[in-house]
């Protein structure tokens, strides 16, 4: 079908429509999206609930004419203001100027090397009427205020590491509005932020797609956010739409979702438990080159205990983390493990699950691939032995036998985390530090995933450490606290009293936007 693509659409016939859309392994096997149908009209916003690995990615992937590497179309159309978006020329009138995509990780968008007002000036020019210099500067100026960043030049000259986490996550919603797109995709962007940050990037986003001649297909595992700005949800659960309905207020997660992991069996015996520490951080100052992260950090980790560092984007907590796998060289002070005087595991005490499952994989290997390497590089299992032991793996985080075939980019954000943890037991941890572990799952997978922690503490002794902006996340295993705020240790103390009695304000501020699992903490921890 063809047709010209107009400016911002109005009216309440369909912008976009999905019909019979079925997506599935090139190489075979079941689907990953099975025969969708859905409307997104002018002016209307549809919200996609689902558990991780359920298809909405790739069903908000199919408005821009995009499947995942390793995925093919098996059926179906997708028109957007009446073209397909899978059609090459189609393709390039609508992306960018009729719709817009807003990812998980914004900022991973953005070229580290080119400067803010010069990426944003760039989408303008390729995605809008203006040509000339001070139209397009203005096109830009108007772009940066209405996602509330500054305008100014000071601005506009910084690099994309001279930005916060926050900043760059509204860096990226400028440039996607940059060609005033009729239709905005997003997905999960509001995963990788703290609870005040993302309250207001909620609030932002809501401004954005009040106005009446935008639509938007919103995905999401935050039912307040859905709740608060969808006209119409969708559920999908495993490929398929199962129904739709008007967004209702969020009921909060089931600590113990069914068919979560209750048990981790293994080759080792518990563990030590109790006060002993085995983790030490003195006096620890880190910098990133010139630019000081971390000032006089100091704590202890018990063994066998759940500690969680919360604080605000931007306080240093990824730097901590690093610092305690010693994956980061401090700049000052020190941070000590004791030596376990028993059996030994494959790798090394301490292992990171780091915050970016998706750059810590080989995009160029397999699941099985990937888990092969601890299991027979350094634990130097056979490789029948080692081959079982990768599903027994991928069945302890949640994943079929199937996912040991595929690449990390045929994976969901969420089946990439839980990979990444898999990769990360496969080295028999003492201490297992966990950075944004939840942030890309949804609420369910979420809960399992921090049950599946309990039992690894609880059944092998293994010391958890987890960094998150994620107060409730925090509260519902944590027995420890740490706050930090612009890389110092502000509080610290026993979960129960620092998420019920805060001392700090910036304690109090994150609770503030939390929702009321934070102040039920000690219910979750029996």
């Amino acid at each position: 079908m063809t047709g010209r693509p107009t400016g911002r659409p109005t009216g309440t016939d369909p912008l976009a429509e999905i019909s019979g859309l079925s997506l599935g392994p090139v190489s075979g096997g079941p689907p990953v999206l099975h025969d969708a149908d859905l409307a997104v009209p002018r002016g209307r916003v549809l919200g996609v609930v689902g558990r991780s690995g359920s298809g909405k990615s790739s069903l908000a992937y199919s408005l821009l004419g995009h499947v995942r590497p390793g995925l093919e179309v098996r059926a179906g159309t997708v028109r957007v203001a009446g073209l397909d978006p899978f059609d090459r020329e189609h393709a390039r009138r609508l992306r960018g100027r009729v719709v817009s995509y807003l990812g998980q990780d914004p900022a991973s968008s953005l070229n580290p090397a080119l400067r803010i007002g010069t990426q944003i000036a760039e989408a303008v020019r390729l995605r809008s009427g203006a040509t000339r210099a001070h139209e397009v500067r203005a096109r830009v100026e108007e772009v940066l205020l209405s996602v509330r960043l500054p305008a100014d030049r000071e601005f506009r000259r910084r690099l994309p590491r001279q930005v916060s986490g926050g900043q760059a996550q509204r860096v990226g919603l400028a440039l996607a509005l940059a060609g005033a797109p009729g239709l905005l995709v997003l997905d999960e962007p509001t995963s990788g932020l703290d609870t005040v940050l993302a309250d207001g990037m909620r609030g932002l986003l809501a401004e954005v797609l009040s106005d009446g001649d935008r639509a938007a297909l919103l995905v999401s595992h935050d039912p307040s956010w859905i709740a608060s700005v969808a006209d119409e949800v969708i559920r999908l659960d495993a490929g398929r739409i199962t129904g739709a309905a008007a967004p209702k207020a969020p009921r909060p997660a089931p600590a113990s979702p069914a068919g979560a992991p209750t048990a981790v069996p293994g080759p080792r015996s518990a563990r030590r438990t109790g006060t002993d520490r085995v983790l030490s951080v003195r006096d620890l100052d880190a910098a990133h080159g010139r630019t000081p992260v971390l000032h006089g950090v100091s704590l202890t980790v018990p063994a066998g205990s759940w500690t969680a560092v919360v604080g605000p984007s931007g306080s240093g907590k990824t730097t901590l983390a690093r610092c305690l796998a010693g994956l980061h060289r401090p700049a000052r002070g020190s941070v000590e493990w004791e030596e376990d005087t028993g059996e030994r595991g494959r790798g090394a005490a301490v292992q990171l699950v780091a915050q970016d499952a998706r750059g810590a994989l080989n995009p160029r290997e397999s699941v099985e691939a990937a888990l092969m390497r601890p299991l027979r590089g350094v634990g130097g299992l056979p490789r029948d032995a080692a081959a079982r032991e990768v599903l027994r793996l991928l069945a302890l985080v949640g994943l079929e036998a199937d996912v040991s075939a595929r690449r990390p980019g045929e994976l969901s954000g969420g089946q990439r985390q839980r990979v990444a943890l898999a990769r990360t037991l496969a080295a028999q941890p003492r201490v297992l530090v966990c950075d944004e572990i939840t942030s890309a799952l949804d609420a369910e997978t979420a809960s399992g995933v921090l049950d599946l922690l309990d039992s690894l503490r609880r059944t092998l002794g293994t010391t958890v450490v987890t960094v998150t902006h994620d107060v409730t996340s925090a509260a519902r295993r944590a027995e420890r606290v740490v706050v930090l705020d612009a890389g110092r240790v502000v509080e610290a103390g026993p979960a129960d009293r620092v998420l019920t009695a805060p001392a700090h304000p910036v304690t109090r501020r994150l609770l503030a936007h939390a929702d009321g699992a934070a102040l039920v903490a000690s219910e979750h921890r029996r």
